[in-house]
């Protein structure tokens, strides 16, 4: 259904039928636009801009990639910019500004009220990865002495201003968190009833500097819509809404993806300039990698004598490697993911690697007994099912030991664990695999030929 929509806009801005479109995208989702968009030329973007309602493109916009929004600057008039950023979040107008050179973000404040102007202002000078960077200013806030009647005129006033109203937090004259209280909680009570008689007073609340990972795994954890956001004295400067974390999750998992592949994200639409940046971010692992790779072929050479007496041992090589590669991506993706949604902790090392070991264990004297059997059918010689059989059962026991140890190791040192996933860890592994196999190959060569 969607599909034939797009198909219908395309066709009608080929045509430049522009009014025709209005009605067609206010019926659209601002998900749905900011989709559209992506599918556009920049020439046909140009054209449709004046046709999307301010409204929606409010919405959208935080959504829109560089270009877009730059062209979307250029052509929407002053007035409309102004309603745009009125109809826009003060955490999305700070996600928006903060893309865009200094002179603008000037440019575009001026267009605003002065009070929402300073609000921003604060916003921006906030780690755009801490809780400050992604809270929003727009809340429902109540002093501990009104009433329930009180308190609901307030929430009527301010509420269409509010980017969440389930939650009413209470503060005192100073603005410390006092306390908070359900939308429900407060529409169920007596008007004459005091708001503090009500506030839950144990609030789960972040810092201003917490790590927007951390702000993501407490709301998870407690299973918020919401969390306050406090300074050291405690006072109640924004809050942060489960949305926004969303957006946090799914950015930081792009971001670990892309390490775990050794890359990073990049926007092909944007030209050959856009192919050289991602061969220069690409290529700087691929050359760790290639050298680290070279530890393989310096084992195979120090052996190369015993490979050359004993050619069948070749043709288990890539098994081996492969075979070890993958226990120990499958030990180091627990781990990463463990650490990274809070499940595994540091201190967890010896009881977690304990546990691995033990599955590790077991699975490396399945696949080990296997190829050990396979390759006495296959060469008619028990010995080098031996050979290949014990080496594959240590080649997964170091692979499962190295797998768990190196993220914790990483993040003991503050960096992210996600870097060891992928070809990092494969390489390290080949390398110990073929040291072990052909050491065990050289102590029984005599069994050998």
């Amino acid at each position: 259904m969607k599909e034939s929509i797009f198909l219908d806009i395309k066709a009608k801005l080929e045509k430049r039928d522009i009014e025709e479109l209005k009605p067609i995208l206010e019926e659209l989702y601002p998900a749905d636009i900011t989709e559209l968009i992506d599918e556009l030329s920049m020439e046909e973007v140009k054209a449709i801009i004046p046709a999307i309602p301010l409204k929606k493109l409010a919405y959208a916009l935080t959504e829109f990639d560089y270009d877009v929004k730059h062209t979307i600057l250029n052509l929407v008039k002053p007035e409309d910019l102004r309603v745009i950023l009125d109809n826009m979040y003060a955490d999305d107008i700070a996600d928006f500004l903060g893309t865009l050179s200094i002179g603008k973000t000037k440019e575009l404040l001026k267009l605003m009220r002065k009070e929402d102007a300073e609000q921003i202002h604060n916003l921006l000078g906030y780690d755009e990865d801490s809780a400050g960077g992604i809270m929003t200013t727009e809340y429902i806030a109540i002093k501990e002495g009104k009433t329930v009647g009180e308190a609901l005129d307030i929430v009527r006033e301010i509420a269409r201003e509010a980017e969440m109203i389930y939650y009413i937090y209470v503060v005192n004259q100073t603005k410390q968190l006092m306390g908070v209280l359900s939308m429900r909680e407060l529409i169920t009570a007596t008007p004459d009833k005091k708001i503090k008689d009500l506030i839950q007073k144990k609030v789960i609340h972040v810092r201003l500097d917490l790590d927007q990972e951390e702000v993501a795994r407490i709301i998870s954890k407690y299973d918020l819509l919401a969390v306050p956001v406090v300074n050291h004295q405690v006072q109640l400067l924004g809050i942060i809404t489960v949305d926004d974390i969303i957006d946090v999750i799914e950015e930081e998992a792009t971001e670990d993806i892309y390490k775990m592949a050794a890359t990073s994200e990049v926007d092909f639409e944007s030209g050959n300039n856009s192919i050289l940046k991602a061969a220069m971010k690409r290529s700087p692992w691929l050359i760790v990698l290639l050298f680290a790779s070279m530890l393989s072929g310096s084992v195979i050479d120090v052996f190369s004598g015993l490979l050359n007496s004993v050619v069948a041992l070749a043709l288990f090589m890539p098994t081996l490697a492969g075979t070890g590669g993958n226990a120990g991506t499958q030990s180091l993706a627990i781990v990463v993911r463990g650490l990274a949604t809070g499940d595994i902790e540091s201190k967890d090392l010896f009881m977690h690697l304990f546990n691995e070991v033990k599955v590790g264990g077991l699975v490396a004297l399945i696949c080990g007994s296997m190829i050990a059997l396979v390759a006495f059918l296959w060469q008619g010689n028990y010995m080098l099912g031996v050979v290949v059989g014990l080496a594959m059962f240590c080649n997964i026991l170091t692979a499962t030991f190295v797998g768990t140890t190196t993220p914790f190791i990483l993040d003991y040192f503050g960096i992210d664990p996600a870097v060891a996933a992928g070809p990092f860890i494969t390489t390290v592994i080949d390398a110990s695999g073929l040291f072990i196999y052909f050491t065990l190959a050289r102590l029984f060569l005599n069994h050998l030929t």
